[in-house]
């Protein structure tokens, strides 16, 4: 052989074995989830051995054998939860998750204990870590703010009500803990007063026990609703393990009272006028700074409205007043609490779910959410019916299909998962009557108004709520298979959803019905699924059939919104003493945002492009609003103006504000100085006046406009410059109609003013 040959030889050689040699895929830490175990709550050291050898015996038959599958398991889950963690490739992971027997598959990604999140989600601190820049930080987490709050009442042994590290109360309360029962409400350095109201409810209900003097809370809403705005820190709380953090308050710092006027435990409850007016006198009095409000009825004229009359005279002393929109939505013209004085809240979600899923027997998977504390009795699938095919012989098929009480026949549902269609009766409800009639499951799927909008409830059977067209595909299955089966996962805690947030279906919407010039509602919060402190006199369904005590519980509604803006405004009062509640209102709305954390528009719960009907000004930016640039500001006698303007005589409005007033001569409501701007009936043209007040450094203003569609926008001036801290501006905002064609209907629009550091938007909204 030449030597010449040898290197190409060698070369040879070399590729050969290079491509002999085995390649080594990149492996990764995975969980596999196989669902519940079929040995109890209780399992015995055999049991727990032969789960473990199963899961051995499981992931064996992937890898080609048990010692493979020992060296690879690093966890086997053989107690509660079934599944085991292993070291595998990535297609081992995708072969593993094609098995019928396997729920779910994933990485084991790396977490941090978080909070319970809404703070989180309004970027008042990142994974626990408060920011310098944050509003807790600046405002002093509240501190010695005073949050009144009409509602249930409290437990006052709630952590979330603890005094630990707080000073003494502030010398110009004047409240007190009014209580004359055995097993009274007491009072401390953080829970500084509770009173009752129930006069008004003896009057509608008759002779109340002397159970009925106290403020105690046995419904737990308004111990949940006080914490959510003022609550302390509170380490390590969730539901039932799901959604582990730190629980507090929007102003934690703050002081708290509770003024009990709700009274819906027994028949013919419910919140009435006259207790809530008596609460408003008394809250006033004492001394509050802010009340958090999550009740309301019907809208109606603003003198017969007893909220609307107590919140204008806590205004009248400088006290913010929040409101919940009300949960009618999604129907249109439902909202609640429209007076232009009090700051009207609708209700959104945040970027968490407690998730779990249901496994058809088509192998179709339905991502559902639940708060159930149970797995089913065993890993296998289940049959499953349908509500309506499991109807008693003496019920309709509107109230079966629905679960209402008495509607099921025991004999078609013992065994089984039963499928339910949301609306009418409470969503908890619906679960206990499938568990009356012996179902192992319950799926509860939603109608199409609540299109995708799901809440996690702590249902007492193994559960699952899931949207519209999921539940649709689940009914469809049922219909169209001989012998329907399904499974049901546990519960597990999902973070970083997206998109978020976006509008819930129950929060009512505008338009305004008793005076459509002025939007409402006119921002949205967290509003689902939000954990706070809870009354352990009743379960956490609020129903009298569940026995189960918990010291937190996630709920779901506007009232759960409202303390959250209860929590900032006690943040801005802190921060600015020197504002008013109309500054305060102003600073929240024109600061928020109307778009999610995929930077698109804010949709409903049917994915479609949400309105200023749903959301106001948009949602709500704490940060934002501690520094908002400028401010629509107003005066007790700007809201005579406005009741002026809407047909109140000047009598009626003297007998009402308690002091001289006489209407002025041309004063119409295109001069009320509300920060979003609303004309329900342009006709041709209208000109708008509007006010702002520089709250920041000097700088010049510049306006730009998103006009509604159809409309011409003209704003003068269009620059304004501000010299001073508290200097004002007026300025003229012309809207015209663009022809014939113009929409018949709303059109929506923004008016921004930014000198390049603040954006201060207000919503427009036309209808010609």
């Amino acid at each position: 052989m030449r030597l010449s040959l040898l290197p190409s030889l060698l070369l040879s050689f070399l590729l050969f074995s290079l491509l002999q040699m085995p390649t080594f895929a990149t492996k990764k830490s995975y969980i596999v989830y196989l669902g519940a175990h079929s040995h109890g709550p209780e399992p015995t050291s055999v049991d727990l051995d032969r789960v473990t050898n199963s899961h051995y015996d499981f992931l064996g038959s992937f890898l080609g054998s048990n010692e493979k599958a020992k060296d690879a398991m690093f966890y086997s889950y053989n107690k509660n939860l079934n599944g085991f963690a292993a070291i595998l490739e990535e297609e081992e992971a995708a072969e593993i998750a094609k098995h019928p027997n396997v729920i779910s598959v994933f990485l084991n990604k790396g977490r941090k204990l978080h909070t319970t999140r809404s703070w989180h989600f309004l970027d008042l601190e990142k994974n626990g870590v408060i920011q310098p820049n944050s509003i807790w930080k600046k405002a002093r987490f509240g501190e010695d703010t005073i949050i009144g709050n009409l509602d249930t009442g409290v437990w006052p042994e709630s952590k979330s009500f603890s005094d630990e590290g707080m000073g003494l109360v502030p010398s110009k309360w004047r409240g007190t803990c009014q209580d004359e029962t055995k097993n009274a409400v007491t009072c401390n350095r953080k829970l500084i007063g509770a009173r009752y109201f129930n006069k008004g409810y003896a009057a509608h209900a008759g002779p109340l026990n002397s159970s009925f003097n106290s403020a105690r809370d046995h419904e737990g809403h308004g111990s949940h609703t006080l914490s959510t705005a003022g609550g302390s820190l509170v380490y390590g709380a969730s539901v039932f393990g799901y959604g582990n953090g730190t629980a507090k308050g929007g102003s934690p710092g703050a002081r708290v009272a509770a003024y009990k006027v709700c009274w819906p435990q027994v028949n013919n409850g419910g919140c009435f006028d006259a207790d809530i007016m008596a609460a408003f006198d008394a809250a006033i009095h004492d001394g509050v700074d802010v009340l958090s409000v999550s009740l309301g009825g019907d809208a109606s004229d603003y003198f017969t409205d007893g909220l609307a009359i107590g919140s204008f005279h806590a205004v009248k002393r400088g006290i913010v007043v929040v409101s919940s929109a009300g949960n009618d939505g999604p129907k249109d013209a439902s909202v609640s609490n429209v007076s232009p004085w009090m700051i009207t809240v609708g209700a959104s979600t945040i970027d968490r779910e407690f998730t779990n899923y249901v496994a058809l027997g088509n192998r179709k998977h339905l991502k559902g959410m639940s708060l159930s504390t149970k797995g089913l009795p065993s890993n296998k699938f289940y049959p499953v019916t349908s509500s309506l095919d499991a109807k008693a012989a003496n019920a309709s098929a509107q109230d079966a299909i629905l679960c209402k009480p008495g509607t099921l026949n025991p004999k078609k549902v013992k065994g089984k998962i039963l499928v339910c269609l949301r609306g009418e009766n409470p969503r908890v409800e619906k679960g206990q009557q499938a568990a009356l009639a012996g179902a192992v499951g319950f799926i509860l799927a939603n109608d199409m108004q609540s299109g995708n909008e799901l809440i996690a409830d702590p249902h007492v059977l193994p559960a699952s709520h899931v949207n519209f067209s999921d539940g649709a595909a689940a009914f469809n299955y049922i219909d169209s298979t001989k012998n329907p089966m399904a499974y049901l996962t546990r519960v597990r805690t999902q973070l970083g959803i997206k998109p978020a947030p976006f509008m819930a279906s129950f929060s009512s919407k505008g338009p305004n019905t008793i005076t459509p010039e002025i939007l409402k509602p006119d921002i949205t919060a967290p509003g689902v699924n939000i954990i706070a402190a809870y009354s352990e006199s009743i379960g956490p369904t609020d129903q009298t059939f569940d026995k189960r005590r918990i010291p937190f519980n996630a709920q779901s509604g506007t009232s759960m919104s409202c303390p959250h803006i209860s929590g900032i405004v006690g943040l801005l009062k802190t921060l600015h003493p020197d504002w008013s509640p109309a500054a305060i209102k102003s600073a929240i709305m024109t600061s928020a945002r109307t778009r999610d954390d995929n930077m698109e528009p804010l949709l409903n719960s049917s994915n479609l492009k949400a309105t200023p009907f749903s959301y106001g000004a948009g949602h709500v930016r704490p940060n934002r609003a501690m520094d908002p640039g400028l401010v629509y500001d107003s005066t007790v006698n700007d809201y005579l103006n406005f009741l002026c303007a809407i047909g109140y005589n000047e009598t009626q409005l003297q007998i009402f504000s308690q002091k001289p007033y006489k209407c002025p001569k041309s004063f119409s409501l295109t001069g009320f100085n509300y920060p979003s701007i609303t004309v329900p009936n342009l006709s041709g043209s209208v000109t708008i006046s509007r006010t702002v007040k520089n709250v920041g450094t000097p700088g010049t203003y510049t306006a730009s406009v998103k006009a509604p569609p159809g409309i011409s926008v003209a704003v003068k001036p269009n620059k304004l410059e501000f010299r001073e801290y508290g200097e004002e501006k007026s300025f003229r905002l012309t809207l015209k109609a663009k022809g014939r064609r113009v929409a018949e209907d709303y059109v929506f629009g923004r008016l921004t003013w930014s000198d390049g550091q603040h954006y201060v938007r207000s919503s427009i909204v036309v209808k010609a």
